[in-house]
């Protein structure tokens, strides 16, 4: 299981092949943004609700930071069966203390506190906003949970499988959030966190079924390897930490965000058009974020398939931040801004220029999806924390002098930060990288 393909036989075809399925369920995934703020974009007070959601989704987010390595941490240790019980246990425990943290944060003096007295929201929003939060307690357990299966299915080679439970994801996210627009007066936000609560439930029941098979031929082989004989929980701990802090720092930053963004020009027009912006992005990053868990089934234990990984990671992306850099830059913008996302005139053209800064963020995607996995094989997943705090701090500190010294609009100053912060990111990691592959090759 350790090895899917021969040093000699990876193709490119191999590799876009085994990337297709993890890219069409990163693909699906992020199109469910853009769809249910379509949605709320048509509903009764579009622009608090959509503030709302968009905050909503990003506390939610943070929440569930240290399981989203959850499927790296399964693709590389899950090796036999002690292993896989390891690591579910390991799962298991931290899913029930996030859920738990996520109950405290909605008890309404701790949430209005956070979100008044610190973000300073507005009332309308933030209450909107606590109701989203309370919809989204299952949010962390069922994406821990179901992610540490899917690593086991890409590690095995069934990434068709990850792409199917994607599919139930966003079919049951479609039909619940229909019903609710059509037959319920809900807030908008309310609908949108309903719909991913229902979604990622059912995503994650559909991947321990689809991993049934692989679970019993595992359990059936008996069979340990020597790397998983030292796997204990404190050896997965010392694994995942960094990995999980790498997490909270990538979506830790987004309070931050929202503070500086309520303190800037037009802060409500930002946090309106902003989850809108990120997550139409979000379609041509995603296609990159999917190529982590592959470079980490296929480079190989010693990475001598590392030249055939990056030739395609250089394809990969040209394409997602070319095409990108056609609809930011041109009037296919509008198209998808007012007819897809359903945003008023002014807000749409509000929107261009975070669009347009944004347009070469998905190259900058595949680049940090490379890097991290090296580190990963290579063990190194300290390193990758200390490049996510080098673009937090890098994000908080542009951000800061954005909104502080030059008065920047929030949306604008949100996306600078951004690309810089990825920049310093990508740019800390390279030499590690390097260093790692010419150790192993």
């Amino acid at each position: 299981m350790n090895r899917l393909y021969n040093q000699s036989d990876l193709t490119q075809k191999d590799v876009f092949k085994f990337w297709l399925p993890l890219a069409a369920t990163w693909l699906m995934m992020s199109l469910e943004g853009p769809y249910l703020a379509a949605l709320i974009a048509r509903l009764p007070e579009p622009k608090f609700n959509l503030a709302a959601y968009g905050v909503a989704f990003s506390l939610a987010m943070i929440v569930e930071a240290p399981v989203i390595m959850m499927m790296s941490a399964s693709t590389a240790l899950v090796k036999d069966y002690k292993s896989f019980l390891e690591l579910r246990k390991f799962n298991y425990r931290l899913s029930l203390a996030l859920t738990i943290g996520m109950i405290v944060f909605s008890i309404p003096p701790i949430f209005y506190f956070f979100t008044e007295n610190l973000i300073g929201l507005p009332n309308t929003v933030a209450y909107l906003t606590h109701i989203s939060i309370m919809l989204l307690i299952p949010w962390p357990g069922a994406i821990g949970y179901r992610r540490f299966y899917q690593g086991i299915l890409i590690r095995n080679n069934q990434t068709r499988f990850v792409a199917f439970g994607t599919v139930i994801r966003l079919i049951s996210m479609s039909t619940v959030a229909l019903i609710l627009y059509l037959l319920t007066s809900i807030p908008g936000a309310s609908v949108g966190a309903s719909a991913l609560s229902s979604a990622v439930i059912m995503e994650a029941i559909a991947s321990r079924l689809m991993a049934n098979n692989l679970l019993k031929k595992i359990k059936a082989t008996n069979s340990v390897s020597g790397d998983s004989d030292q796997l204990s929980q404190k050896s997965i701990f010392t694994f995942y930490y960094p990995l999980a802090l790498t997490s909270i720092l990538t979506l830790g930053v987004q309070p931050f965000v929202t503070f500086f963004i309520g303190q800037s020009r037009m802060a409500l027009e930002s946090f309106a058009v902003l989850p809108v912006v990120t997550s139409f992005v979000f379609i041509f990053r995603g296609l990159g974020l999917s190529y982590q868990e592959v470079v980490i089934a296929l480079i190989g234990d010693n990475f001598e398939q590392s030249e055939k990984i990056k030739s395609f990671a250089i394809k990969l992306a040209t394409a997602t931040a070319g095409t990108l850099m056609i609809i930011a830059f041109s009037p296919l913008r509008d198209f998808w801004l007012q007819n897809v996302s359903g945003l008023s005139q002014p807000l749409a053209q509000f929107a261009h220029l975070p669009l347009m800064i944004m347009a070469f963020f998905p190259a900058m995607t595949v680049l940090i999806s490379f890097e991290r996995a090296v580190l990963v094989k290579s063990n190194h997943t300290k390193t990758i924390t200390i490049g996510t705090a080098t673009e937090f701090i890098s994000i908080i500190v542009v951000l800061a002098i954005c909104i502080k010294y030059f008065d920047l609009v929030g949306a604008v100053a949100a996306t600078i930060s951004f690309v810089i912060g990825r920049m310093a990111a990508c740019g800390y990691l390279f030499s590690p990288v390097i260093r790692a592959l010419k150790v192993k090759v």
